[in-house]
């Protein structure tokens, strides 16, 4: 890759606003880059749909994406993570990176008991994603999984202080916080959003493992390692498309990342589904 490639753009995917809690890592990472996000409003939530769906949305999203001559495409969002990389991988010819393997990693070297947590939508606990790699980079680690579908339209309306969701984390959680686990992974980029909440739930004994700062790591890494970083030494242009209601958006992407974002576009479901 020549050198003009390196100011070009990575791609961020999401389900809706999630994935802004990998950006917001990653921006302090890697502040000169460029960055184009796209979150799948109109269709959130992916947890609740066949991995055929999830795929088929994943691979419109990732092509919409291309054609903004992205370096590089991150994942992220857990539930097309965990059923739509492979395909992914497939069907791209720049590297995707996702939440899965780095979350996991990260989770076993903050652990001290081996007894871990997991919680994240359906599709990612049904199709155990995080487990199946948890025991594959160790063995003996005990995993305790959780569903917990209702914090994502929480996080999407913006309730992060909201005495709903606190009961809501307290019934989702207490069985996990029983298991004596000593590390909850946010199996679910909409989740570090009410980090707070559920902190609160579980106990300030248990670490909360958000995959969005090791996937932010594990792309400066990649970057570092191929030449590919921006040298610009100016901050980077950050694009944000959604498929539905960017007002919405913008309300709850300026109070998660603190400051005022200017590129805000709606893309037409037409415009997905059409190629």
């Amino acid at each position: 890759m020549n050198f003009m490639n390196r100011t070009n753009p990575i791609g961020f995917f999401d389900s809706g606003v999630g994935g802004l809690t990998v950006v917001k890592s990653f921006m302090q990472f890697m502040p000169n880059e460029n960055i184009v996000y796209f979150g799948d409003t109109a269709r959130v939530p992916y947890g609740s749909k066949s991995n055929e769906t999830v795929i088929e949305y994943t691979l419109q999203a990732a092509n919409f994406l291309l054609r903004k001559n992205i370096k590089l495409l991150v994942v992220a969002c857990n539930t097309a993570s965990s059923v739509a990389l492979n395909d992914l991988r497939k069907f791209l010819t720049i590297p995707v990176i996702g939440m899965i393997e780095p979350g996991a990693k990260y989770a076993l070297s903050e652990s001290k008991n081996k007894r871990i947590g997991v919680i994240g939508t359906r599709a990612t606990i049904n199709n155990k994603a995080y487990s199946n790699e948890l025991k594959k980079q160790n063995p003996k680690v005990k995993v305790f999984e959780k569903a917990c579908p209702l914090f994502v339209p929480l996080a999407e309306e913006g309730w992060i202080d909201h005495k709903a969701t606190e009961l809501i984390a307290k019934e989702y959680l207490t069985e996990l916080k029983e298991n004596k686990i000593d590390s909850l992974i946010l199996g679910c980029t909409h989740y570090p959003i009410l980090a707070n909440v559920i902190q609160k739930a579980v106990g300030k004994s248990v670490k909360l493992i958000d995959s969005g700062t090791p996937a932010a790591r594990l792309v400066e890494d990649y970057l570092n390692g191929r030449g590919l970083r921006n040298q610009s030494v100016h901050h980077g242009v950050a694009e944000f498309y959604v498929s539905d209601v960017p007002t919405k958006f913008k309300e709850i992407a300026e109070k998660f990342l603190g400051k005022k974002l200017t590129h805000i576009h709606k893309v037409e479901l037409e415009e997905l589904t059409n190629e």
